[in-house]
């Protein structure tokens, strides 16, 4: 039996392998899931972000444990924030949630950002559709916690958790003009410390600004930590999955980020494509001497570069 009959079956390990090569860019993996892939769109994909520290993996535990509670499936991405200089990952999402790993209902991969400055692993994409394929009912994508760049999940997760914790004072101000907008439900954790109220009254106050969306997400206090109104909380998210599906917007935003992710994928190849080129012919070492030489200016050193795949 091949790898993509057993990931079918439900087989553990056909799942981790499959992503581990596409995390390695194995052609042959990328061959797997374009066959398989009519066997995607079951899983539903819940985004967790939100400032470091807030808390997000203990809280992916507890949403997990709900569901698993409510007899589904669950598989989880924890995206960790990789070195930019030894390129290693301290994956410690996964250390966290170690007895979830011993449930056979509950798949878990630690991935690293690899470069990605948009709080997710390039290989995200791809991993997602392996869950999906392997059977899972949700799957929960935890990034990184990046800040103002941290909008890449709303590319792939069709409800995005803002995960937030009393006390930022002026990191909500600062988050507001990016990050507060891609939110479909807010979760205040740590609830128990002094200014969970003052906090859930800022994030109401900056949702008021917003009155033209047919949807309000709801903010609700938890402590993950404590298993506090984590209950209340799947019951939102559960919420907001059925606004989508009843008034069709679960299609659209499936298809803008299918769109997206043709777009990536596209920027991808083609960026590998020139880099390789260019590294070939060491271009941009000579492009980048004539710069600071001032015979050459940036613009036209870009254009001599894609002048490589012309």
């Amino acid at each position: 039996m091949n790898i993509g009959e057993r990931l079918l079956k439900g087989d553990k390990r056909a799942c981790a392998r499959l992503i581990t090569m596409l995390e390695n860019n194995d052609q042959e993996a990328i061959e797997i899931i374009k066959k398989l892939y009519k066997h995607t769109g079951d899983a539903y994909v819940i985004g967790i972000t939100g400032p470091p520290g807030s808390g997000k993996s203990t809280l992916t535990d507890r949403l997990t444990k709900e569901l698993r509670k409510r007899d589904k499936k669950v598989g989880i991405i924890a995206v960790d924030p990789t070195s930019p200089f030894s390129g290693g990952a301290i994956l410690g999402d996964r250390i966290r949630m170690n007895d979830l790993a011993l449930d056979k209902g509950v798949f878990i991969r630690s991935m690293g950002t690899r470069g990605s400055l948009g709080g997710m692993s390039k290989a995200t994409w791809g991993a997602t559709k392996v869950l999906d394929i392997y059977g899972v009912d949700y799957i929960f994508i935890e990034t990184v916690g990046v800040g103002q760049s941290e909008i890449d999940i709303v590319k792939t997760a069709d409800t995005v958790l803002m995960v937030m914790v009393p006390n930022l004072g002026d990191d909500i101000q600062a988050l507001k003009a990016g990050i507060m907008e891609i939110a479909d439900v807010f979760a205040i954790n740590k609830a128990d410390l002094d200014g969970a109220d003052k906090t859930q009254l800022e994030i109401e106050m900056n949702l008021d600004l917003n009155e033209k969306k047919d949807y309000r997400p709801p903010v609700i206090k938890v402590s993950a930590s404590k298993n506090e109104n984590i209950d209340k909380l799947t019951e939102k998210l559960m919420e907001h999955r059925n606004y989508l599906e009843e008034t069709g917007e679960l299609i659209e935003r499936r298809k803008r980020n299918t769109k997206l992710e043709i777009i990536k994928l596209v920027e991808e190849e083609l960026m590998d494509l020139i880099m390789n080129k260019a590294l070939e012919e060491n271009l941009l070492d000579s492009l980048s001497e004539e710069i600071l030489l001032k015979d050459l200016d940036p613009y036209s050193a870009k254009d001599r570069v894609l002048n490589l795949i012309k």
